[in-house]
């Protein structure tokens, strides 16, 4: 049996190339079948791409590797075609202003980047599943979907078209990409929370009720807001996968595996917390805060930055203030959280090998690679975590806790995302922290672009924190001990 999801690209002008999809979901086969109706084609030849990645998937995934049985025709009238390069379909239709491509996906692997469809449900990214006309994502994009008679749940980013059953909008290709579907019989819950609504899409719902998540979760989100203040959707979807790991970040929402309310004690129910406000802050922090090469996006080929330890490491680094100042953990257990990284640097030798900046910008290199050299590189995520905690402290120390890097976050949102709908260069962050601190923050760069020694004494010193540089365990003097400015720098980031 199979089912039928229909696809819409409407746009304003005739000038326009407009384009139809219908996605034909074979659970049996794990197959989606795409017909792709294009019409107001501009010449007489017309290229489609795939992309070959998903952003915030630092690897080359090679999505064209699953397209098989790729035709074109017109008027039932067979088209020529060609392949360019893998992520290319050449069609040439002559002086016929439309076209019919059909082609179907193999729709089998398991991962937030990936597309699976299986006899109870269908997850599915964009990116591997609908091809655009070449020079053409600019096209607002309409979706219906129809789901198979047994399944009750559709969940996603998008938002919903009025008075249009299981029909959304997305205002171009980008966003069509960067707002995964869940269709099934999940388990789904709503609430408004200041203005906004938000869904929550759980496959493995067992215990929920019993966990105050989702009140947790409201806490999260009104930290994080509060922070940036801005809200930059009216829809926020939780996409929570069953069994499996990894989570993917988007505008609109997040998808991610592993989510289950069964038998955590209260470090595994902190850690799932901490997963979720990763990603949901995300939506400030790389998809709008973000590095200038990542975006505009370029879907044929890897995209260099050396900016991912701010995009992922400083998200780490909020996951413990969003969770301190949600009311969610204790002192004690903020500090544990600060204190795990710097263990983790320190006790691996990639220290002496990969500066920080080098480890973002080579993580097409790397992302999933278990080589031998392993012991030669380092994270993003915990350097990166712990560089922010060195930079809110200097911030601190230098204006008297009067700014911070909440400081630095908000004006690489207001100033480079809103005010021009860009990213920000490297010497544009560097420049930032030097506007907010009062001066450059020397040091703290030579801590990201080489491999020098990291002086925590010093800079834990600025919140009254001492780190024994045996076990490189962090503990809070004694409130006698510590000056005002030591203990409200403490108590604003503790």
């Amino acid at each position: 049996m199979s089912f039928v999801t229909t696809l819409f690209v409407w746009v304003s002008s005739a000038a326009q190339p407009q384009v139809h999809y219908t996605v034909d979901i074979d659970p049996l086969g794990n197959y989606l079948k795409v017909t792709l109706t294009a019409t107001e084609l501009e010449g007489t030849q017309t290229m489609l791409k795939l992309p070959v990645w998903a952003p915030g998937y630092y690897l080359i995934m090679d999505y064209p590797k699953h397209i098989v049985d790729f035709e074109a025709c017109t008027d039932s009238r067979s088209l020529r075609w060609e392949k360019v390069g893998k992520s290319g379909w050449l069609v040439q239709h002559g002086d016929a202003p439309s076209m019919t491509v059909t082609y179907r996906v193999f729709a089998n692997a398991q991962s937030v980047a990936d597309a699976k469809v299986t006899t109870e449900r269908a997850f599915i990214p964009g990116n591997g599943v609908y091809m655009y006309i070449d020079n053409h994502k600019e096209l607002p994009v309409t979706v219906t979907f129809i789901l198979p008679p047994e399944w009750a749940a559709i969940s996603t980013g998008l938002d919903p078209v009025p008075g249009e059953k299981n029909t959304y909008i997305a205002k171009d290709f980008d966003t069509l990409y960067d707002s995964p579907v869940l269709m099934g019989n999940h388990r789904t819950k709503f609430f408004d929370l200041e203005g906004k609504s938000y869904e929550m899409a759980v496959e493995t719902p067992e215990n929920m009720e019993e966990t105050s998540f989702t009140e947790d979760l409201k806490k999260i989100i009104s930290a994080a807001t509060a922070m940036m203040g801005n809200i930059p959707y009216d829809h926020y979807c939780f996409l929570f996968l069953g069994p499996g790991g990894g989570g993917l970040e988007h505008k609109n929402s997040q998808a991610s595996f592993g989510i289950s309310f069964r038998g955590r004690d209260r470090t595994a129910y902190l850690s799932l917390l901490s997963f979720v406000t990763h990603e949901y802050f995300h939506l400030y922090n790389v998809k709008t805060i973000r590095p200038i090469e990542l975006g505009p996006f370029d879907y044929d080929r890897e995209v260099f930055t050396s900016g991912l330890w701010i995009s992922e490491g400083f998200t780490s680094y909020y996951e413990g203030l969003l969770l301190r100042r949600a009311g969610i953990i204790t002192n004690d257990e903020a500090l544990r959280k600060h204190n795990a990284p710097i263990q983790s640097i320190e006790n691996a030798q990639g220290k002496l090998h990969m500066s920080l900046r080098q480890s973002s910008y080579d993580i097409w290199l790397h992302f999933f690679n278990r080589s031998a050299n392993g012991d030669t590189r380092i994270s993003y995520y915990t350097k990166g975590q712990t560089i922010g905690l060195l930079t809110d402290l200097a911030i601190r120390q230098a204006t008297q806790n009067i700014r911070s890097l909440d400081d630095v976050m908000r004006s690489l949102y207001y100033d480079f995302h809103i005010a021009q709908g860009r990213g920000f260069t490297e010497e544009e962050y560097w420049a930032v922290c030097a506007t907010v601190a009062g001066g450059p923050i020397s040091e703290i760069r030579e801590y990201v672009e080489t491999v020098k020694e990291i002086d925590y004494v010093k800079y834990f010193d600025y919140a009254g924190i001492d780190i024994d540089t045996n076990n490189l365990q962090m503990s809070f003097r004694s409130d006698k001990q510590c000056s005002p400015l030591q203990l409200s720098i403490r108590n604003a980031i503790f």
